[in-house]
């Protein structure tokens, strides 16, 4: 029996390793690859490069002029040492997670309450999408007329029922440009979230309800053993769609409070447009610092979606 093996290993030691080329796809078999090229290309050209060129410029001291000069992680330094940066990251932050954790509750009920069978279920459906078609910029300016400080509806109930002072507003306080802006946000996104959390409920097997209805469970007993467990990997999808999206929050704050209030993204078009020339550099050196806050939230998020794999 040992001889055997020690043939075995001596023939396999034998047998010639496929080189590089040989595992090369054969002739006709490249049109696959030929077919995702251009898109691979486009990818290059919208995505890579340009970030791959703002990390380039954030790098040096002046990219506006003929011969800029390479200054390293100087920019970074002087931003991170910036209050208006913490300022901004702190209210990126604050608005992400409320905004991102509201719109999933109420998104996970409405998504809930529409999966059921009910008269007039198409209409519905359809009706919660309004919010979700407006721009944001859009969605902004109306609700920019509710929180007026004279004609506005929300000002006026809030100060009927003394949350606000006479001939204040929400937008006159930091603390109030983030509460108004996430609750606009909630009000927009929310059935972008309830979309994609009834697609992911719509999958479940109705088997599985049935069979606990057989066993005797009751409903809170069905939504917690069945229902999420089931939708962990949509929730988590739509969980991801939306911090970064929330991260990038842009027209909310500069429709609200840009100067006073700024988001990360707000405050790195400042710096970019509003400052000198110096200025430029460090406002991309922000921008890159959103995509790598964008990075580390997938890094998070996506390791949750293959739990149930």
């Amino acid at each position: 029996m040992a001889t055997q093996v020690v043939r075995q290993i001596h023939k396999s030691a034998q047998t010639p390793s496929h080189s590089w080329r040989d595992r090369l796809p054969g002739q006709g078999q490249w049109t696959p690859y030929l077919f995702v090229l251009p898109t691979l290309i486009l990818i290059l050209v919208i995505a890579i490069y340009p970030m791959l060129d703002s990390i380039h410029i954030s790098l040096l001291n002046n990219p506006l002029i003929a011969h800029p000069r390479f200054v390293g992680l100087r920019n970074y330094g002087r931003i991170l040492i910036d209050p208006v940066f913490q300022l901004a990251f702190k209210t990126t932050l604050i608005f992400a997670v409320c905004s991102v954790v509201l719109e999933t509750i109420f998104g996970l009920g409405i998504a809930l309450l529409i999966n059921q069978t009910f008269p007039g279920r198409g209409l519905v459906r359809t009706v919660i999408l309004v919010p979700w078609a407006f721009p944001t910029v859009v969605s902004a300016q109306m609700w920019l007329l509710m929180y007026n400080d004279q004609t506005g509806v929300i000002t006026y109930l809030l100060q009927m029922f003394h949350l606000l002072g006479p001939g204040t507003t929400l937008l006159g306080t930091s603390a109030g440009v983030i509460f108004a802006s996430v609750i606009t946000d909630v009000w927009k996104t929310t059935p972008f979230m309830a979309l994609l959390i009834l697609a992911g409920l719509q999958v479940i097997p109705t088997e599985m309800y049935e069979a606990s209805d057989v066993d005797g469970t009751t409903r809170w007993q069905r939504f917690f053993y069945i229902t999420l467990p089931l939708l962990k990997r949509p929730l988590m999808i739509a969980l991801l769609f939306r911090a970064l999206d929330a991260i990038r929050v842009f027209d909310l704050f500069y429709v609200f409070g840009l100067r006073s209030v700024p988001s990360l993204a707000s405050y790195a078009n400042l710096k970019m447009f509003a400052g000198t020339a110096y200025d430029f550099a460090p406002g991309v050196a922000v921008a890159v610092i959103v995509f790598l806050i964008g990075i580390v939230v997938s890094l998070l998020l996506v390791p949750m979606m293959r739990d149930n794999t």
